[in-house]
């Protein structure tokens, strides 16, 4: 959600190593500057096991290293990783690392470090990492039998893409730091703040930091990887999209990664790169689904869900809240999210108020004072959680409170912070009691499993916001993991979609496009579905030279 609870893009510093300075007439590459970047997300933890904000992931991207990535053509290609193969009748993984690779204080990275880091998230996979649980899913065991040698053992045979997919989003540690504050149980990975300067071993070391502020990432000489092109970058954080225009357009930043459509063409005549691509992010309209939750059980009855949906406008948000830089949504895996993971056979709930009176009034509903229906001597009125960080959902969540007052359901904003806003959702004790609905927004990946598993019943407390829990979708969930080919998992991921768009713990309202302003006087970007700053970049990232 905004970007949030973001598992991990494909590499998003491929264009920021390769991006080029010009001033002047002449346009010519050159080496060194300070890049800018805006955003109105930020980093809400440094710490990998608490963060849910996209920025904090990206953040980890630039600092920490994975095992694999995937190449321009979406294909999984070698990054710390530099082989691998798979033995045993495919449940056993070896993976020949990086040499001579150190980490930021000049301790060696090695595959003990990432062997390390597997067990000790399999260790207290059901506490302090739970939130990685899922990417470490039936592995029995990792070892490194030498400095440049994982083996990754796995209970059951895994689907080849599960594992390479897993592994492109999972991130190494520094044994050495981590394994000092693992606490009781586990619980020290949870409160270790990893303040910066952080130790990584990435292309940027994080130097400095400051909450709702601004992070600062130097250029890591000794980096193992090709070597960034630019000095340092300077991650700045506002408290809302005009502030963070204001500034771009003042020429405080050299770049805004997620534009608002409202000043697209404002941003163009200004004289800003303005890139629109069909995006990743999906915003949400978040049914609380705990099958044991105290209050308005009424929200768990699939009728009441699906007369809800047909009472979205989602065109009409779209057009008024987009200007049209968004597309319909209609799976829990959105249409850019790879080749063939998208189900296609789901198609967006239409908008038919007369539908949703229709089926509210079978179930005997009826509208009491103010027009408000009564289900079990209950009003049908709602606080809708909000977080204030995603700044296209107030307008949203006012069109939709219109047209549910038209079926006698009642919406009442509740605006707190990301924090808060999660807090309150989870409930004590990670009970999911303290919520009926909210609002807020997913940004998927290219392999669909992370996207699939925040849904699981392993996920409350950890990424799960809206306390579903399904034995018959976690069977199938655990079974697209092993499916023996890539076939009968696309399948299965197809199977699983069908089934949430039934049970509906997530009314989907908007597909946004990925929108990128960046100033002239930088060059070499390409924005795509993940983002402008990635690994999908790099083949087509060139110096160039106008004169």
């Amino acid at each position: 959600m905004n970007k949030r609870w973001l598992a991990a893009l494909p590499l998003v510093v491929a264009a920021l190593i390769l991006a080029t300075t010009a001033t002047g007439s002449e346009k010519t590459a050159a080496s060194g500057g300070t890049f800018r970047l805006g955003t109105a997300s930020g980093i809400d933890s440094l710490n990998p096991y608490v963060a849910f904000n996209q920025d904090a992931y990206s953040a980890f991207e630039y600092i920490y290293p994975v095992l694999v990535q995937y190449d321009s053509h979406l294909h999984y290609a070698p990054f710390f990783a530099k082989s691998w193969k798979a033995s045993n009748g495919g449940k056993t993984w070896t993976f020949k690392t990086q040499p001579h690779a150190k980490w930021s204080d000049g301790k060696p990275l090695t595959a003990a470090d990432a062997a390390w880091t597997i067990n000790t998230d399999l260790k207290y996979r059901n506490g302090a990492t739970a939130n990685v649980a899922g990417l470490v899913s039936h592995i029995k065991h990792a070892s490194a039998p030498n400095a440049t040698t994982l083996v990754v053992k796995y209970a059951q045979r895994p689907n080849p893409t599960y594992v390479l997919g897993q592994f492109q989003q999972y991130f190494i540690l520094p044994k050495h730091i981590w394994s000092q504050h693992l606490g009781k149980n586990g619980a020290g990975l949870k409160t270790f703040p990893n303040s910066a300067p952080i130790v990584g071993s990435g292309p940027f070391n994080l130097v400095k930091f400051k909450q709702n502020n601004v992070a600062v990432f130097q250029r890591n000489d000794s980096y193992w990887g090709p070597k960034p092109k630019i000095d340092e970058f300077g991650l700045q954080q506002y408290s809302n999209d005009d502030a963070m225009i204001t500034a771009l357009k003042a020429h405080d930043l050299d770049a805004v990664e997620s534009v608002p459509a409202t000043t697209m063409k404002t941003l163009r005549k200004a004289g800003f790169v303005v890139s629109d691509v069909k995006g990743l992010d999906q915003t949400d309209f978040i049914i609380n689904s705990n099958q044991k939750k105290k209050h308005h059980r009424e929200l768990l009855n699939l009728k009441v869900k699906q007369a809800l949906d047909h009472a979205i406008d989602r065109k009409k948000i779209i057009s008024v809240v987009y200007l049209g830089a968004a597309q319909l949504p209609s799976s829990i895996v959105p249409n850019p999210a790879g080749v063939g993971w998208h189900n296609t056979q789901l198609k967006t709930p239409g908008f038919n108020i007369a539908l949703a009176n229709q089926i509210l009034d079978k179930l005997g509903y009826k509208k009491g004072p103010g027009g408000i229906r009564v289900a079990k001597g209950q009003k049908m009125s709602y606080n809708v959680i909000i977080p204030t960080d995603v700044q296209s959902l107030p307008r949203t969540f006012q069109i939709i409170q219109a047209d549910f007052a038209k079926i006698g359901v009642q919406l009442k904003e509740q605006a707190l912070d990301s924090t808060a806003a999660f807090d309150k959702m989870i409930g004590p004790n990670t009970t999911y009691q303290g919520f009926d609905i909210a609002m807020w927004d997913w940004t998927a990946l290219i392999d669909p499993d992370f996207m699939l598993s925040v849904v699981t019943c392993a996920q409350w407390g950890g990424w799960s916001d809206s306390g579903f829990c399904s034995k018959k979708y976690d069977k199938m969930y655990a079974q697209q993991q092993l499916a023996p080919t890539p076939a009968k998992r696309r399948a299965l991921v197809w199977k699983m979609q069908s089934y949430l768009y039934k049970q509906r713990p997530y009314l989907w309202l908007a597909n946004d496009d990925q929108v990128l302003a960046v100033s002239k006087s930088w060059v070499g970007f390409k924005n795509t579905a993940q983002g402008p700053f990635n690994e999908l970049s790099i083949s087509v990232l060139t110096h160039v030279h106008q004169k």
